[in-house]
């Protein structure tokens, strides 16, 4: 059964005069994500695909309630995301327009969305072990969100979202601003938890990362999806061992037409 469906979404934003030149158009209305569908399974990870301005982005923050699509349906383990409290306490949502509070500690803010969660001390205790351990947090716990490195700041946005356990993992460039030893960490926890039977589903330009982690393939671009399933098959149907070559055989496509 799947743990998420994505029903034929479409999200528009109304530009302000400034962003239409920024965006060097005429339109006052930009379609970031247009009929989009597609569907994850537990125990898999999922990767969705494609350049920065794809709307990636805006499709995780639809699937995570932050946005609502202005059409379409989502629903997440059976759940219509216009519960948006009961998603919520089944997802883990990472993005990098998460903030984390600069005066705080990994230690406070831990205990503080613990807290929000509901989670007893026990088992608050015992995820902060854990996740503090596999993502070697421990040794910063105490210092000041705002005194931390790009990579350790993005380690305890990590942590924080993961505090409740939750069946589905939904992450926007998981990786990005992390060296290669900890970008490592996060892809094995994501894989360990693939193994456990929950759900994952990233979304990345980077192309060696789906074709390492991911087992299955969503490519977007102009915020539309234009192709959708097993990496295996993919790369098969197009007799290819690089997923690149798949990608930019389709956006040239699509620039064409």
């Amino acid at each position: 059964m799947e743990s998420i469906i994505v029903n034929n979404i479409t999200k528009t934003f109304t530009l302000s005069s400034k962003q239409m030149k920024l965006e060097k158009t005429n339109e006052k209305v930009k379609v970031a994500v247009s009929k989009l569908s597609f569907s994850t399974y537990p125990g898999e990870i999922f990767g969705l695909l494609g350049p920065n301005g794809a709307g990636k982005t805006t499709t995780l923050r639809c699937l995570a309630t932050l946005i609502k699509p202005d059409s379409g349906e989502i629903f997440i383990n059976g759940i219509n995301n216009k519960e948006e409290v009961a998603v919520k306490k089944q997802i883990a949502f990472l993005t990098n327009e998460l903030k984390l509070e600069e005066q705080f500690t990994p230690n406070y803010l831990f205990h503080y969305f613990a807290q929000l969660h509901g989670l007893t001390k026990e088992q608050e205790q015992s995820r902060k072990q854990e996740l503090f351990d596999v993502f070697g947090v421990e040794k910063f716990a105490e210092v000041k969100i705002g005194d931390l490195s790009t990579g350790m700041k993005q380690k305890a946005s990590i942590v924080m979202s993961l505090i409740n356990d939750p069946e589905v993992i939904i992450f926007d460039e998981p990786t990005n601003g992390l060296d290669i030893l900890t970008a490592k960490v996060v892809t094995n926890y994501l894989l360990k938890k693939k193994e456990e039977g929950k759900t994952v589903i990233i979304s990345t330009h980077i192309m060696d990362l789906v074709q390492k982690i991911c087992d299955r393939v969503g490519i977007i671009i102009n915020g539309k999806m234009v192709l959708c399933d097993k990496l295996d098959k993919i790369l098969d149907d197009w007799k290819t061992n690089d997923l690149e070559d798949v990608f930019f055989n389709l956006y040239k496509k699509e620039v064409e037409e």
